[in-house]
């Protein structure tokens, strides 16, 4: 048989497949290929030589459609759920960051009374040594019992505090 120029709606139609189809042929087999005054491409085949047997049309493309479709469904139904769950977990993360956040402040918080408190222990500490030293060696004990006096205010009103925070 003599080579042909068809377009792919010819050649589709000579080989009972879509104008698609025939493209596609054309591609593969690297038949060569030319514009026509048109503009539509033109493929240069030799019909005798080409040995193609069209699949007949099959059910399984509506099915598989079908198929995919009721995925499709599936997995967005699955998104709205995962989304509505995320959402639920997000606000259970900002509750809780706003409570650690809170424990963090009342942890800086006694820190800084602990803190505070053990400096003052060892400043009344040094005024208690104080003290002694000077009970031992002078012999005013009036001096000794009025700072022991004061030494006690300072502990009760430094307790009052603790106690207040």
């Amino acid at each position: 048989m003599p080579v042909e120029f068809l377009t792919y709606a010819a050649l589709g139609d000579r080989l009972n497949v879509s104008p698609a189809a025939a493209r596609s042929l054309a591609r593969r087999l690297r038949l060569p290929r030319s514009l026509s005054d048109d503009g539509k491409a033109l493929v240069s085949i030799d019909l005798a030589e080409v040995r193609h047997t069209p699949h007949p049309p099959s059910n399984r493309q509506a099915g598989n459609i079908a198929l995919l479709a009721a995925q499709v469904e599936a997995l967005q139904a699955e998104n709205v759920r995962l989304e509505t769950s995320a959402a639920g977990h997000r606000a259970d993360f900002e509750r809780e960051r706003e409570r650690a956040d809170r424990l963090m402040a009342e942890v800086r918080q006694a820190n800084a009374e602990v803190t505070a408190a053990r400096e003052m222990a060892a400043r009344l500490d040094g005024e208690v040594a104080v003290l002694r030293t000077r009970a031992r060696t002078d012999s005013s004990i009036d001096k000794t019992e009025r700072r022991l006096g004061q030494l006690a205010a300072t502990l009760v009103d430094s307790d009052r505090k603790a106690a207040r925070g």
